[in-house]
C-alpha cells in the first residue's frame, strides 16, 4: 500500500453505522420472533394511507400474520387464517356470531395495499378491511379485494411479545 492510500484512508470519514431494522421496515426473508414462536417472514401487504403493515409469517407448515399499526404506539396482533365465506361484502354485519363468540365491529376501511412475496393476495390493489373484537378480547379480521374474501382469527399480542432476530 503507498504512503498516499495510507493518508487517505486516516483523513477518510468513519461510515455511518447502520441503523436498526424497525418492525414496520421488515421486508420478506427477514425472521421474527412473536410469542417465543420464530417465524419468517414471506410476505408483506403495506397499506399505503395508514402507518399499518400485515406480514405473512411462516413457521414449518405453520401460516400466520402479524398486523403491526403505528399510532401513538405500535400495536400488535397475531392472527391465523380461518374458513368462511360472505353472501356479499356489502351486507357484512355489524355483529358476527362465531362458536359462541360475539364479535362487535371496531372499524371498517379501505386503502390502496401493496403486496410484496406470499400473501392472500396476488397483487396490489384497493383492499377494504372490517375489524372486529369480541367481549373477552378475541379479534376477527374480513378483507376484500377484487371478488376475494379472506378471514382471519386473532388476538392482540404484546410489544414487548416481538422481536426481530434477523433483518435483511
Amino acid at each position: 500500500m503507498s504512503l498516499f492510500n495510507r493518508i487517505k484512508n486516516i483523513v477518510k470519514k468513519p461510515e455511518p453505522p447502520k441503523a436498526e431494522k424497525s418492525v414496520l421496515s421488515l421486508e420478506p426473508g427477514d425472521i421474527i420472533e412473536v410469542s417465543l414462536v420464530t417465524y419468517e417472514i414471506i410476505g408483506k401487504t403495506r397499506m399505503h394511507e395508514r402507518s399499518e403493515i400485515f406480514l405473512t409469517l411462516q413457521d414449518g407448515r405453520t401460516v400466520r400474520y402479524l398486523k403491526i399499526e403505528n399510532r401513538e404506539k405500535v400495536y400488535y396482533e397475531l392472527y391465523a387464517p380461518i374458513d368462511g365465506r360472505l353472501d356479499s361484502i356489502n351486507e357484512i354485519p355489524t355483529t358476527i356470531e362465531m362458536e359462541d363468540t360475539a364479535y362487535y365491529m371496531e372499524e371498517q376501511y379501505s386503502c390502496r395495499a401493496s403486496v410484496t412475496g406470499r400473501t392472500p393476495f396476488a397483487q396490489s390493489g384497493e383492499q377494504h378491511i372490517w375489524e372486529f373484537q369480541s367481549d373477552n378480547r378475541k379479534l376477527l379480521r374480513i378483507e376484500w379485494q377484487e371478488g376475494r374474501t379472506m378471514m382471519y382469527e386473532g388476538e392482540s399480542v404484546l410489544p414487548a411479545d416481538v422481536q426481530v432476530i434477523r433483518a435483511t
